[in-house]
């Protein structure tokens, strides 16, 4: 048991580092624990995004809010660690959008935000805060009657090689993904549906067949 805890601990130390100190290394990162596929992933969030009005919690460097900001949607980011942020500032201001997207800091369980003030709420790969019942809270709150919760907890490779498996083990050990590639089990993502059901919303799940991987999907309409 003390063992376990201590590697839970240093896992969370680990993505504490690469969210923080370590921020710029997590395009590095991100690219090689999916093979490039990293992006392709979060693109496949786009599709169950609506606007016009979208948050996204943890935008980490900024990539997806260039896409968002693109299509036209009216776009705020929220991250806590300030080294993401002026990595998505430099971002934004080399892709021309500086002044039309919104940077924020602070934690999701006390968005500083108007209620009812977003359509959409985006998260991409969240660690478990995303589940705590402060956090789902205070996104029910920023939601228009309307709007939804995409969360895009995963993506995996699919391919049989020993690379994609020991990628695949990686994921595991670290509690990023399951060892065994039974990604669309109701099962496997109770602690979701049921958190997000606890806090009003109405979850549904969807598996996104993608070349060479899969991302899993799961849209929470309030």
């Amino acid at each position: 048991m003390i063992l376990k805890q201590f590697w839970v601990w240093l896992v969370r130390w680990g993505f504490h580092l690469l969210y923080h100190q370590l921020a710029w290394t997590y395009d590095g990162v991100s690219w090689l624990v999916s093979l490039g596929r990293w992006r392709v992933w979060q693109a496949a969030a786009l599709e169950f995004v609506t606007g016009p009005r979208v948050l996204e919690i943890g935008h980490g460097p900024g990539h997806m809010l260039i896409p968002l900001a693109q299509r036209g949607y009216a776009v705020m980011g929220l991250d806590l660690s300030p080294q993401m942020g002026r990595r998505a500032a430099r971002l934004l201001a080399r892709a021309g959008l500086a002044g039309r997207v919104g940077l924020i800091r602070g934690r999701v369980q006390a968005l500083p935000l108007a209620d009812g003030q977003f359509t959409c709420v985006l998260s991409q790969f969240p660690t478990p805060y995303i589940l705590e019942p402060a956090s789902l809270a205070a996104i029910w709150r920023v939601l228009a009657a309307d709007g939804r919760l995409v969360i895009l907890p995963e993506g995996h490779l699919t391919g049989r090689t020993w690379v994609h498996r020991v990628i695949a083990w990686l994921f595991a050990i670290t509690g990023q993904a399951q060892a065994e590639p039974a990604h669309s089990s109701a099962e496997l993502w109770r602690p979701f549906t049921e958190a997000l059901t606890a806090a009003g919303f109405t979850p549904t799940l969807h598996l996104i067949p993608l070349q060479g991987s899969e991302a899993t999907l799961i849209v929470a309409q309030k």
